[in-house]
C-alpha cells in the first residue's frame, strides 16, 4: 500500500506574538497538518492550551488541526474541541479505560479518533481497537515538553505499529511525535510511519519552509 507523507508541524513551537504569521508561514511551506499539542498539568507536567487557542487557529488557518489530548477524563472535551475547530482528536491510552466507547464518540462528533501510547506502553493496548482508529500516534519521547530527544527504541516499535494496523486491516495513520528531525525522520517512515510531528527542527530552523521540504524529501528518498 502506498503512504503519504505528512508534516505536522507543532503549535508548542509557535510564536504566539505572531500566530497569524507564523501559521501562514507552514502552510506557504506545505506543511500539511498544524499539531495542537493540549496539556493539563495533571496528565503530564505542563499547561497549553485549550479551546480559545484551536478557535483561533480555526480562523486563522486552512490546515487541519490534529489535537493531541494529554490530559485526564479527555471525553470531557471532545463536544467542545470538534465544535472548535478540531479535526483530529487523539487521546492517551494510559488516560482512556473506556478506548472504544471513546473512540466511537469521536468518530461520531464527525471528527478523525486517534489513540496514543506513552514510550513504557505496549502496543497491545490497542490491538482490540486498531480497526476503528483514524489515526495511531506512536510518542518516541516522554510526552509534556517540546525539544525532547529521540528515543531509538521508538523505531522498532513504529515497525510493531504497522504490523498491528497491517494485521487487522486498519486504515489509521500512523503518526509518530517527539525528537522529529533530519537525523531521525528516515528511520521512522522505513519503519511503516507516515505522519510526523515536528516542532522544534522546523522552527529552530533557519529557514523553517525549507526544513518542512527536507523533512519530506528524506522520506520520498526512502520510499
Amino acid at each position: 500500500m502506498s503512504r503519504t507523507v505528512r508534516i505536522a508541524p507543532s503549535l508548542l513551537s509557535v510564536d504566539f506574538g505572531k500566530l497569524a504569521e507564523d501559521l501562514a508561514m507552514l502552510e506557504e511551506g506545505g506543511a500539511d497538518w498544524l499539531h495542537v499539542d493540549v496539556m493539563d498539568g495533571v496528565f503530564v507536567p505542563n499547561i497549553t492550551f485549550g479551546v480559545k487557542v484551536i478557535e483561533t487557529c480555526r480562523k486563522l488557518t486552512r490546515l487541519p488541526l490534529d489535537c493531541h489530548l494529554m490530559v485526564v477524563e479527555p471525553e470531557k472535551y471532545f463536544d467542545s474541541f470538534v465544535k472548535a475547530g478540531a479535526a483530529t482528536i487523539t487521546i492517551h491510552v494510559e488516560a482512556s479505560p473506556h478506548l472504544h466507547r471513546q473512540v466511537m464518540r469521536i468518530k461520531e462528533l464527525g471528527a478523525m479518533a486517534g489513540a496514543t501510547l506513552n514510550p513504557a506502553t505496549s502496543l497491545e493496548t490497542v490491538r482490540e481497537v486498531a480497526a476503528d482508529l483514524d489515526l495511531l500516534l506512536i510518542m518516541s519521547v516522554n510526552p509534556g515538553f517540546g525539544g525532547q530527544k529521540f528515543i531509538p527504541a521508538s523505531v522498532q516499535k513504529v515497525t510493531r505499529a504497522r504490523a498491528i494496523l497491517d494485521d487487522t486491516r486498519s486504515r489509521a495513520v500512523l503518526e509518530v511525535d517527539g525528537g522529529i528531525a533530519r537525523e531521525t525522520i528516515a528511520a521512522c517512515w522505513r519503519a511503516g510511519a507516515d505522519t510526523f510531528v515536528a516542532g522544534n527542527a522546523v522552527f529552530s530552523a533557519k529557514d523553517p519552509k525549507a526544513e518542512i521540504r527536507a523533512l519530506r524529501a528524506l522520506c520520498a528518498e526512502q520510499a
